[in-house]
């Protein structure tokens, strides 16, 4: 009785050289279609038409060729079952016992800007995943592969019963969840632009409903303690190459995802080092030495076991004064070949090239909470000055200007309430995730003390509106002569007057930042 393989893919990878295999070495024949039956032809295998095989030819342009019961009915049939074995002969159903089918591009085709609803819709298969269904459903007899990267394993597998049968069920699964993504990928298209009255949250980025299944990229040793289960999912790793170090850990990936996000306000050479996710030295400078001293200078403790982070090469001068200190990761787009040298005697130090930064903008981030997800935007609109409004009666001086946009910059990358004092290019103080935005000041004011560094001078940024006149009162006397905040509290009036008696400029920018 001859052994059936069914092989219809989009992608051809890999396909003529399976093909033979399963041919040559395993004495199968081969059921196939269209584009891949002219392919494995050339290659000079004997191949049947799907059309020959069910006697029964392709239809409406190709739609209707595989969706038949001779097809569906040698997937399906139960060889642990006569009844089934003896309705397959009755029928002249034979038993198909391998399937490799990939499924067409819809994905690749509906992210083409000038791509139609018709197109779309041409591109929405209907056999490859009825066949991929039918397969890994009968997976205790069938071998179905839907990623050509399996091929090799299974013809491993082929002569080893115990082998096979473990491989079946774990390619059964892996079928499921392509056939998922594929079914999710074409509802949310249609969400989109299937109608004439389209659903207007969903264009403007707020599905009716989401789908989290995304590959594992990596298990992790263990997620924030060392009781807690994690592993690391989807494109991540994409974004970076680690040159040397200890494999990357949770808290590692959630403060690398700060950094970066953080460094990509600056065009300057600017360096930032953060704790816990929050920055607790920034500063832009001519270079990137100048840059990195200035930052170290606002906090000399918390940078122990941090994050260091550049947006320019970092050579030998700033890697000799980096590794006087204990951190966990340092990022850059590059690294010299001497940087690399000074670093790599510290083994377990993490090393990563950044591959461009990512486009904050286009995020989004969703989060766990009981029973359901929270989705929003990544807090990632660009700053835009000409929409700041001077609220006070002293307009900023061009320095002092220099000083809000950095601190704004800043600021909303500290968790909530968030303070940060800053001069020139340079933060002076930063205050982060207290209860009272005076809390968050006193903090911001001791942490400039403790290095030493004076406030007089120092322009304030907070990331929501000064509920009272109390916090701007604090940081006019801690010595700041300028504000920048979102305004909007409904004692604006009274935090402007405040700013006047004391001669400070005060900006508002129309736009909180809160970070929880």
């Amino acid at each position: 009785m001859d052994k059936f393989a069914l092989i219809s893919v989009s992608d051809k990878t890999g396909v003529v050289e399976f093909a033979k295999s399963l041919v040559n070495q395993h004495g199968y024949s081969i059921l196939s279609t269209g584009g891949t039956a002219k392919a494995l032809g050339e290659a000079g295998l004997q191949v049947t038409e799907v059309s020959d095989h069910t006697g029964f030819p392709e239809m409406m342009e190709g739609r209707i060729k595989t969706l038949h019961p001779k097809i569906h009915g040698g997937l399906l049939c139960r060889r642990d079952k006569q009844d089934h074995l003896d309705q397959a002969v009755a029928n002249d159903i034979p038993l198909i016992d391998i399937v490799a089918v990939n499924l067409y591009p819809f994905e690749e085709t509906v992210a083409r800007p000038d791509v139609t609803i018709e197109e779309a819709i041409e591109n929405i298969d209907i056999g490859g995943p009825s066949m991929l269904r039918s397969a890994a459903k009968n997976h205790s007899a069938v071998s179905v592969i839907c990623d050509p990267s399996d091929y090799s394993r299974l013809l491993d597998a082929l002569t080893d019963d115990s082998a096979l049968c473990n491989l079946r069920r774990e390619l059964a699964l892996k079928v499921y969840q392509r056939t998922s993504t594929y079914d999710h990928a074409i509802a949310s298209y249609l969400e989109k632009h299937g109608s004439d009255e389209p659903d207007l949250d969903a264009i403007s980025g707020v599905p009716s409903s989401i789908f989290l299944q995304t590959p594992r990229a990596q298990t992790l040793r263990y997620g924030e303690n060392p009781h807690q289960k994690a592993a690391l999912y989807g494109g991540f790793l994409d974004n970076f190459e680690q040159l040397q170090g200890k494999e990357l850990s949770y808290n590692n990936i959630l403060d690398i995802s700060a950094a970066v996000y953080l460094i990509g306000e600056f065009k300057k050479p600017t360096v930032a080092i953060l704790k816990h996710t929050n920055p607790c030295g920034v500063a832009s400078a001519d270079n990137l030495v100048d840059a990195w001293r200035q930052a170290f200078e606002t906090d000399k403790q918390a940078p122990f076991g941090g994050i260091i982070v550049a947006n320019q090469t970092i050579g030998k001068d700033l890697a000799e004064e980096i590794r006087q200190i204990f951190c966990e990761v340092i990022i850059a787009p590059e690294f010299t070949e001497e940087a690399r040298e000074l670093f790599g005697k510290k083994k377990n130090l993490r090393l990563m090239n950044a591959n461009g930064s990512p486009g904050a903008s286009s995020l989004q981030e969703i989060r766990a909470v009981p029973d359901g997800f929270l989705l929003q935007d990544r807090d990632g609109v660009r700053i835009n000055p000409a929409s700041f409004k001077v609220v006070t009666d002293r307009e900023p001086t061009a320095e002092e200007w220099d000083s809000l946009l950095f601190g704004w910059k800043v600021v909303r990358h500290v968790k909530s309430n968030a303070i940060v004092y800053a001069s020139g290019e340079c933060t002076l103080g930063v205050g982060a995730g207290q209860m009272s935005r005076v809390d968050s000041s006193k903090i911001a004011v001791w942490k400039a003390g403790e290095a030493g560094l004076s406030l007089n001078g120092s322009i304030v940024a907070s990331d929501a509106f000064f509920p009272f006149a109390d916090g701007l009162i604090a940081a006019a006397e801690a010595g700041a002569v300028a504000a920048i905040q979102p305004g909007g509290s409904v004692r604006d009036e009274e935090v402007i007057a405040a700013a006047n008696e004391r001669d400070m400029a005060m900006v508002f920018t129309g736009m909180r930042h809160f970070r929880h």
